[in-house]
């Protein structure tokens, strides 16, 4: 202890860690006093020393205890860099300081210290998605600093480093929940070597500090390809045997194909598409050149409501609209009284220089709908495009969207679109479906680019207030009602760029909670005004939302379900549907292809007297498409479901969802149910059609409750084909298309034919995301990998591209993308930008 001058008493314990701690008081009149600190020759405060210090109160017998010192000193001085620290008595003397390292040292009048601060790490590892361990981090690069980006990723696979990224992907969810940058993921892609069915400890951490993220490690085998898991397990087997095997080594690894671009790497992949797609668009031009007259270049309006942008954003916008390679067009811009003079002036400037720009002044806030409906009222165009005021249009979208028009008469048009971050990376594509009514019921899927005649504009009316958050939904939904689905039409390209901001709802919709609820009345008031009787409601209180039909009778429907033996199994599925389901007027078929096991002939001698059961036998050779026709002939009921065997049903609803949906509307041809492994991943959401597939499960292995790409694997939609393990149909259709092929499609596709056949006949299909039940896939039957079935299943492949290879149908699913690949998987895998404008790959208008 060191006693000052007469005035004071006083101690500099500890200097450590940035932390002044001691205590001093006046011995003049015992009282607290304060001291001066002084960092660098500069003074940065005079500290009170109030804090509590008992031990000095009873060692000094003074009258209070808080004397104390307790001091942190400033966080810009934690840069690693060298200081020096004194501190001064109230006359300015100076204090005798300890030294940082080691105390036991003489006291100085000034010490130098240097912090070196670490920075803290907020992250998380999402877990393995596409052969990627993906997650986000962040880091607060001092103690007062807020939370930031431009973290550096490492992963360890088995404890050695293989990759490593910086965290700089968009990650609006976790920008929206921790109020932070949004560019803070990371996808650290995991070696084509890694992957196969033997496990691998799979760990991330952050550079330098190795600081392990939660949520690793992960101890997975990667197996989401099954083509590519068996041949590099093969490959991991051959790279042990002895040195002589190393050609054949390098032949398998020759066979193994080359990833594809899929959504991971977007951005990468957009960067080739746009360019070659402008390169298309002007080969289009030149060659229409000649044709064109005064009157094939109609005017096109552009409204552009806006309400206070932010300048960049704004002024990208109009320079979209003015570099369009179509030159007749027309920009209203509507200011809704935004009261900015910035951008009053950016409007009144761009006019100046450009005459098809219009500028409107409101003097009063009217709202985004009745903004959009004067400008509206204002256009002179033959055709009207809606844009935000912060997004961007490709400089072709508008010269594409007028040929789709004129090429197909089409009234209402719609583009792909992606987004655009921040940072100016593409991301996000949402590459849609042709015109998809029970889709649109679910969200608004159209949304940008949307072109509408104006003729068809004014038919439909003004947008409403009262679905402010959703008008552009609820005016989609209105046009729906004047127009023929002919009469719209999808123009599958990439056209428009919205932007992501973090007031944007294209990062979430909770900064529009009111969005929700505006989206929910606008769909069923659209159901209430197409005499359609259904509850409406929210999915998990987002944009998206469920429709239940009411279902005001029960028709009857047959469950048809073949089966060879495997007591157990068809007891249990029999069992479950007399168990769980609600509706009360069905019957079962037990289509019996020859069971000879006592127990299976014990059990079906035991329902015998179950009214609603029937059991045919068949004994035939296993073909399922006739066993089902048969089953099918025994039946008089209007709706037949087909179900396998291994399909066990535990929603109590499910047959009233698929039956309400079959009875939605005239067109509807049948009905799939959403099925799901026993882990509670999807099975089935629907099935696309196309070579070289065939016919492949979308968002197979996903969770139950994951929304799928755009919320297709959530929302009930039109689709192209769904399977026959659990498929409901309507029976005069399914007798009209000539129902399963008994003859070339024994086994393998004959649900897919099926479903052509029922789409080709103008019939609709309809995934029903809403009536779940679970599938032992392959319990009943078994694979098709087997060496035996390999030739019949090669014919059966053969057939179906015999069939159907020249059809549109076929050729370009309208329920899918073009953009994606139909083999492997589905919604993740893209098309290479050069084939799809090339012609190789078949291109809609």
């Amino acid at each position: 202890m060191k006693k000052g001058n007469e005035n004071f008493s006083y101690n500099i314990e500890s200097t450590d860690n940035g932390i002044i701690v001691g205590w001093i008081y006046n011995k003049t009149n015992k009282s607290p006093t304060y001291i001066h600190v002084i960092i660098d020759n500069q003074e940065i405060g005079k500290i009170d020393c109030l804090e509590t210090r008992q031990d000095v109160q009873n060692a000094f017998n003074l009258p209070v205890n808080n004397y104390g010192i307790n001091f942190l000193i400033p966080y810009r001085f934690y840069d690693g860099k060298e200081h020096t620290l004194s501190i001064r008595l109230p006359d300015r003397s100076p204090i005798p300081l300890p030294s940082p390292d080691d105390p036991s040292a003489p006291l100085q009048e000034s010490i130098c210290f240097k912090i070196n601060y670490i920075p803290e790490i907020v992250s998380h590892a999402d877990g393995i998605v596409h052969g990627a361990v993906r997650g986000w981090a962040l880091q607060r690069k001092s103690p007062d600093a807020e939370l930031s980006g431009d973290v550096v990723v490492s992963l360890l696979i088995d404890g050695r480093p293989t990759t490593q990224v910086r965290a700089d992907l968009y990650r609006g969810d976790v920008a929206a929940a921790l109020g932070c940058p949004p560019n803070c993921g990371f996808e650290l892609p995991i070696p084509l070597h890694f992957r196969g069915n033997t496990q691998h400890t799979f760990e991330v951490i952050t550079l330098p500090e190795k600081t392990p993220i939660p949520g690793t490690p992960i101890v997975s085998s990667i197996t989401d390809d099954a083509l590519e898991t068996r041949l590099v397990t093969l490959m991991n087997v051959i790279d042990g045997l002895h040195r002589e095997l190393s050609l054949l080594r390098k032949d398998v690894r020759s066979l193994i194909p080359k990833r594809p671009h899929t959504l991971r790497d977007y951005d990468q992949w957009a960067r080739r598409y746009y360019p070659l797609r402008r390169n298309l668009a002007a080969k289009e031009r030149a060659l229409e050149a000649n044709q064109l007259d005064k009157n094939a270049q109609p005017l096109i309006t552009v409204l552009c409501p806006t309400y206070r942008p932010l300048k960049s954003d704004f002024e990208a916008a109009i320079h979209s609209v003015i570099n369009q390679t179509y030159p007749n067009w027309e920009l209203i811009i509507v200011d809704d009284c935004g009261k900015s003079a910035e951008t009053t002036n950016i409007i009144t400037a761009f006019a100046t220089q450009d005459s098809r720009i219009r500028p409107i002044i409101l003097d009063k806030n009217a709202g985004i709908s009745d903004a959009t409906n004067i400008a509206m009222d204002a256009a002179k165009g033959e055709y009207v495009v809606f844009f935000d005021h912060d997004d961007l249009l490709e400089d072709i979208a508008l010269e594409v969207m007028l040929r789709a028009a004129q090429k197909t008469g089409a009234k209402l048009l719609y583009s792909d679109e992606d987004k655009i971050d921040q940072a100016g990376y593409f991301l996000e594509p949402n590459f849609k479906p042709d015109y998809n009514h029970r889709y649109l019921l679910g969200c608004n899927y159209i949304c940008h680019l949307t072109m509408i005649s104006a003729e068809t504009m004014r038919a439909v009316g003004h947008l409403s207030k009262k679905y402010d958050g959703a008008q552009d939904h609820d005016f989609v939904l209105r046009a729906t009602e004047i127009l023929k689905p002919e009469q719209i039409h999808h123009v599958p390209e990439l056209l428009y760029h919205w932007r992501k901001t973090p007031n944007s709802t294209a990062v979430t919709v909770a900064n529009k909670t009111y969005a929700v609820d505006a989206g929910v009345r606008c769909v069923k008031d659209h159901l209430e005004r197409t005499k359609k009787k259904a509850k409406v409601s929210s999915i998990n209180d987002l944009t998206v939302y469920r429709v239940q039909y009411s279902l005001a009778k029960q028709p009857e429907v047959t469950i048809i379900i073949p089966f060879r033996n495997q007591y157990e199994t068809t007891k249990n599925c029999v069992d479950c549907i007399i168990k769980n389901t609600s509706y009360k007027n069905y019957k079962i078929i037990l289509a019996d292809n020859w069971s000879t096991e006592k127990d299976t002939v014990d059990y079906l001698e035991s329902i015998k007297e179950n009214k609603k059961i029937e059991v045919l036998h068949i004994e035939e050779d296993f073909n399922y498409s006739l066993i089902n026709n048969k089953a099918v002939h025994k039946s008089h009921s209007p709706f037949i479901l087909f179900l396998n065997n291994d399909v066990f049903v535990e929603q109590k609803d499910w047959l009233n969802v698929a039956v309400s949906e079959a009875l939605a509307a005239p067109d509807i041809g049948a009905v799939g149910l959403k099925l799901l492994y026993p882990n509670n991943t999807v099975q089935h959401a629907g099935v696309v059609v196309g070579a070289p597939a065939i016919g492949a499960h979308i968002h197979r292995g996903i969770p139950a409750n994951d929304y799928g790409y755009i919320g297709r694997s959530m929302l009930t939609h039109e689709v192209t084909a769904v399977t026959a393990a659990a498929m409901l149909v309507r029976r005069d259709i399914f007798d009209a298309v000539g129902g399963f092929d008994e003859n070339e499609l024994t086994v393998a596709y004959n649900d897919i034919d099926l479903c052509l056949k029922i789409r080709k006949a103008g019939f609709r299909i309809i995934f029903s995301a809403d009536s779940i039940a679970v599938h032992h896939e392959s319990l009943s039957r078994g694979s098709d990998d087997r060496p035996e079935h390999e030739t019949r299943f090669f014919l059966e492949t053969q057939t179906m591209l015999n069939r159907w290879e020249s059809e549109q149908l076929f050729k370009h699913d309208p329920a899918y993308s073009r953009f994606f690949r139909v083999d492997h998987q589905p919604f993740f895998e893209l098309v290479e930008p050069e084939l799809l404008t090339s012609g190789e790959v078949d291109q809609s208008v």
